[in-house]
C-alpha cells in the first residue's frame, strides 16, 4: 500500500517536535498535527512563564532584602513595590520570544515537516482524520485524512482537576490560566505540594500574596528525598508560605464574594478564606480525541500503554512523553521521543534511560535528584554509603550568601560507583547534570575527585562531595603511611 507519508507525528509540544525533527533529519516524509500552538504545555503554560515568574519573585525578595547582601549597613530591605500587571506582561512576552525562536512553524516546514493545525482521531490502523474549526462563529468542520506508515502519540498531558465539591461554583486558577492574569490576588491557597505548587507558592509569596499550600501528604515535595525537600520546605516558611498538610479538600463555597476552602483532618473541619485558589494537583494523559479504541492501542490510568522502545501494543504505532503518564518531563520527553524515532525508523535497538533520570524543581533553593533514592537501594538489597557535602563549605555559595542547603551522594564504598543523588541549594539543577553525565558512563566518585575544578563555582562543590569518598575510605593512618 502507498502512504501519504513516512511518519505522522500527533502533538507539537517537547516530544512531537523532537520525534518530527529527527524522523525529517532521517529523510522521512513527515506530518505533525497539533491541535493548538506548536510548543506544548512547557512553552505556553508550564516551564518557561514558570520559571520566569519565579525569577521576577526572586529579584523582588533580594531587592527587599539587600541588607543581607551588605548594601544597607543592616538586615533591612529595600521599600520596593513592583506593578504586577508589568510582570505578568514580560511573563507573556517571553512565552514569545522562545516560541519565535524554537517553534514557530516556518522553523519546521524549513526541514520539510507539513505542520497542520487540527485534532487528529485514527479511522483505522494506518489513517487518521483531522479535524479543523473553520473558525469561532462557524460551527462547520473542516475535515480531511491522511495515511501513514508510523505513527507518534505525542499529544501530552493536562493538568487533572479532581472533582471536588462545589469546585464547580467557585473561580479557581491552573496551571492554564495562572499566567495569564494581570492582578494579584492578596491571598492564595495552593491545593496540591509538588513541584508546581511549591514552585507557585514561593513565586507569590514573594510578590506579596499570603499564600497557604493545602495537601494530604505530611509533607511538600514527597517524591524526594525527605532531608532536602525540608530545606526547601523551611525556605518556602521564611517567605511567608503556609501549610495544610495531612489534610483534604472537603468542598470548595462562596461566601461573601469570597472563596472559602473546607479542608478536614482527622475528622475534624477547617475552613479558610481565600482570594483565589490554585490547583496543582496533578497531570492527565490528552488522549479523549484520538479513538485509541479504533486502532487498539492499549492504555491505563497513566495514559498510552508504551515498552521501553517506546512502542505502543501496535507494531506501527508509537508513543512518547506526557501521554504515555511517564516521568513528565521535557527533558524526558525529548529523550523518549529520540529512542522511539529511532527504533522506528532505523530499528537500531535503542531504549529508555530509566536509570539515570534527573529532575529539577525551580524553588529557591533548587532541588534535584537523579537516579535510586536511599529506599530503593535498600529495597533493591544494595550497600551503600551516604556521601554529604554542605553547601555552607562551598565558597562560591559563600559569597553569594546561597549557603543554604547540602549535597547527598549514595554510592558504592568499595569503587565509589553512584548509585543516586540528591541536592538541595542554589544552582543545583545546573550540577545535578555532571552527576547524571557520570552515571550514564560509569564514572565514578574516584574520578569526579580527580578532575581540575574551577575555583570558585558550584561546579566545585560536586567534586568536594566527591572529596568525601577518599575522606571516609582511607584511615588516618594510612594516609599518614601515604
Amino acid at each position: 500500500m502507498a502512504y501519504d507519508y513516512d511518519v505522522v507525528v500527533i502533538g507539537g509540544g517537547a516530544a512531537g517536535l523532537t520525534g518530527a525533527g529527527i524522523a525529517a533529519t532521517l529523510g522521512a516524509k513527515t506530518m505533525m498535527i497539533e491541535a493548538e500552538r506548536l510548543g506544548g504545555d512547557c512553552t505556553w503554560t508550564g516551564c518557561v512563564p514558570s520559571k520566569t515568574i519565579l525569577k521576577g519573585a526572586k529579584v523582588m525578595h533580594q531587592l527587599r532584602n539587600l541588607g543581607h547582601y551588605g548594601l544597607l549597613g543592616s538586615d533591612e530591605g529595600s521599600d520596593v513595590e513592583i506593578t504586577f500587571a508589568d510582570l505578568m506582561r514580560y511573563v507573556r512576552s517571553v512565552r514569545e520570544e522562545v516560541y519565535e525562536d524554537a517553534d514557530k512553524p516556518e522553523i519546521y516546514e524549513m526541514m520539510g515537516i507539513d505542520v497542520v493545525t487540527g485534532t487528529a482521531s485514527f479511522v483505522d490502523d494506518h489513517r487518521v482524520t483531522i479535524r479543523k474549526h473553520t473558525s469561532r462563529d462557524d460551527t462547520r468542520d473542516d475535515v480531511r485524512a491522511v495515511t501513514s506508515r508510523y505513527f507518534l502519540i505525542a499529544t501530552g498531558a493536562k493538568g487533572f482537576v479532581p472533582p471536588i465539591e462545589g469546585l464547580d461554583t467557585v473561580p479557581y486558577l491552573t496551571n492554564e490560566s495562572l499566567f495569564e492574569i494581570d492582578e494579584r490576588p492578596d491571598r492564595l491557597v495552593v491545593v496540591g505540594g509538588g513541584p508546581i505548587g511549591s514552585e507557585m507558592a514561593q513565586a507569590f509569596a514573594r510578590l506579596g500574596t499570603s499564600v497557604m499550600v493545602v495537601d494530604m501528604a505530611d509533607r511538600i515535595l514527597p517524591r524526594d528525598n525527605a532531608e532536602v525537600a525540608a530545606v526547601v520546605a523551611d525556605s518556602l516558611a521564611a517567605d511567608g508560605v503556609r501549610f495544610e498538610l495531612g489534610a483534604g479538600v472537603k468542598r470548595f463555597s462562596r461566601r461573601e464574594g469570597t472563596t472559602v476552602v473546607t479542608l478536614e483532618r482527622n475528622g475534624q473541619s477547617i475552613e479558610i478564606e481565600t482570594d483565589a485558589v490554585l490547583m496543582a494537583t496533578g497531570r492527565r494523559a490528552n488522549i479523549k480525541s484520538l479513538n485509541l479504541e479504533a486502532v487498539r492501542v492499549e492504555t491505563d490510568r497513566g495514559g498510552v500503554v508504551v515498552n521501553k522502545h517506546g512502542r505502543t501494543s501496535r507494531r506501527h504505532i508509537y508513543a512518547s512523553g506526557d501521554v504515555t503518564g511517564r516521568y513528565q518531563f521535557t527533558h524526558m520527553s525529548e529523550h523518549m521521543s529520540k529512542v522511539a524515532m529511532t527504533n522506528m525508523l532505523t530499528k537500531f535497538p535503542m531504549k529508555f534511560d530509566t536509570a539515570n533520570v534527573p529532575w529539577v524543581t525551580f524553588t529557591d533553593p533548587e532541588l534535584a535528584h537523579v537516579g535510586r533514592t536511599p529506599e530503593q537501594l535498600e529495597a533493591d538489597g544494595v550497600r551503600f554509603r551516604t556521601y554529604r557535602f554542605p553547601f555552607t563549605k562551598i565558597d562560591r555559595a559563600i559569597t553569594d550568601s546561597e549557603t543554604r542547603g547540602l549535597i547527598k551522594v549514595y554510592a558504592r564504598e568499595r569503587d565509589g560507583k553512584i548509585y543516586g543523588v540528591d541536592i538541595a541549594g542554589a544552582s543545583a539543577g545546573e550540577m545535578i547534570s555532571e552527576f547524571a553525565v557520570a552515571m550514564r558512563n560509569g564514572i565514578k566518585l574516584r574520578q569526579i575527585s580527580d578532575t581540575i575544578h574551577p575555583y570558585p563555582t558550584y561546579g566545585l562543590g560536586v567534586r568536594r562531595a566527591a572529596d568525601q569518598w577518599y575522606v571516609q575510605k582511607y584511615s588516618p593512618f594510612l594516609v599518614r603511611l601515604l
